[in-house]
């Protein structure tokens, strides 16, 4: 939907006034590599889209907020002084989860504001919708109440939100990488520490390719916590011969060699295995990359699914299979899961030539093999949070 047609929506929900809509608009993300790093210490390589979320915000003359989506048939309007009181368990608490940290923050919205969004992230496929809502929230309040609109701080304070307003104990790489991102670059970042680095990502005729399984991810939770459990019991059984190691990830991997044999669950060295090459692989990746190593870093993606399948074991047929069938199109750079896993979505670097037949046969092998229809978008890097050029 362009700018033209969202405004124009806009004017039909909420009318017109004598006061000018302003547009913002922040994009979704994926993991390029990097997978399950996050809490152990490790870099992670994600970068922002060119799809995202796009907020039209007009002030009003009373005090209501009032919150509307293109996306969603849920609307509401409540008192600015309400803001934050109680959740709805609605896609609003997002937006309103933020402006409650805003309130904390010292910045509470001074005056009424009506409030359209609309989304082209595919929702639910785990390429950051709700980061995508929470920063555009955030940039947009501070731009009109005259805030500071650090892009590092909009992203800690989306976390928030997301953590201790909606409830779901999410890292801050979504945030981040939505707030921060650049055109044609990935962002290595070290999670725990928020030290990082643009580094090029110049794919020119090669293209992102995101591959959604469609498969609820109903293990994620679950699955996720016992995986942490395992990683704090390889750093245990570490630390009794490095009493000062902090994390897994700080270890290289000879150095994880010479001391696995101290983890005594096969299962558990399995896990810190893949912390450590995993890490490794992201560092690799960003020097291959800074030599426009195309072709290396595909490789890199596909050890990193092998790594994920086989030693993490947080993959599932249905994103093997789409890996697999990927990995035969004779323009596929690399493909690997991205995110969570056991479920959610694949990222593949195709060239563009390519791109018709690796939707058409992927998507064909993938229905046959596991009676589900995959879903495909082709994207670029795209620029972090903004705001955008009104209609005049």
């Amino acid at each position: 939907m362009s700018i033209q047609e969202l405004n124009a929506a806009f004017i039909e929900k909420y009318g017109t006034s004598g006061l000018e809509e302003k547009v913002f608009y922040a994009p979704g993300r994926v993991n390029l590599i990097g997978e399950h790093l996050d809490y152990n210490g490790g870099y992670v390589l994600p970068a922002a889209l060119e799809f995202g979320t796009t907020l039209i915000v007009r002030p009003r003359a009373d005090g209501k907020v009032t919150f509307a989506s293109t996306n969603f048939p849920y609307e509401l309007s409540i008192d600015n002084t309400e803001i934050g009181r109680e959740k709805t368990g609605e896609w609003v608490d997002y937006p309103i989860g933020v402006m409650a940290e805003l309130k904390k923050k010292g910045h509470p919205v001074s005056q009424g504001y009506d409030l359209l969004f609309h989304g082209d992230i595919p929702n639910g496929a785990g390429l950051s919708s709700s980061a995508s809502i929470e920063v555009v929230t955030a940039f947009a309040f501070l731009t009109l109440e005259g805030g500071d609109t650090d892009t590092v701080e909009i992203a800690l304070l989306s976390q928030r939100a997301e953590n201790q307003y909606v409830g779901v104990n999410s890292g801050i790489m979504d945030q981040f990488a939505v707030a921060n991102g650049r055109e044609d670059h990935a962002i290595l970042l070290m999670c725990d520490t928020l030290e990082y680095d643009l580094v090029p990502f110049i794919t020119g005729s090669y293209k992102l390719v995101i591959g959604n399984t469609n498969k609820r991810r109903g293990l994620v939770d679950s699955k996720y916590n016992e995986r942490r459990q395992q990683c704090d019991e390889a750093l245990a059984a570490l630390r009794e011969e490095i009493p000062s190691l902090g994390f897994l990830a700080q270890l290289k991997p000879d150095e994880f060699e010479r001391h696995a044999g101290k983890i005594a669950d096969e299962t558990v060295r399995r896990r810190a295995r893949h912390v450590v090459e995993e890490n490794q692989r992201v560092l690799d990746s960003v020097q291959v990359l800074k030599n426009n190593d195309l072709k290396q870093f595909g490789q890199f993606m596909n050890d990193s699914h092998v790594s994920l399948r086989d030693l993490y074991e947080v993959s599932c047929t249905e994103l093997d299979v789409i890996v697999e069938e990927a990995q035969r199109i004779p323009g596929t750079l690399g493909s690997r899961m991205t995110g969570a896993g056991f479920g959610g979505c694949t990222v593949s670097l195709v060239h563009e030539d390519d791109i018709e037949r690796f939707i058409a046969e992927v998507g064909k092998a993938y229905k046959e093999r596991t009676g589900l229809t995959g879903e495909f978008y082709v994207c670029g890097i795209g620029n972090g949070v903004r705001e955008l050029e009104g209609v005049k």
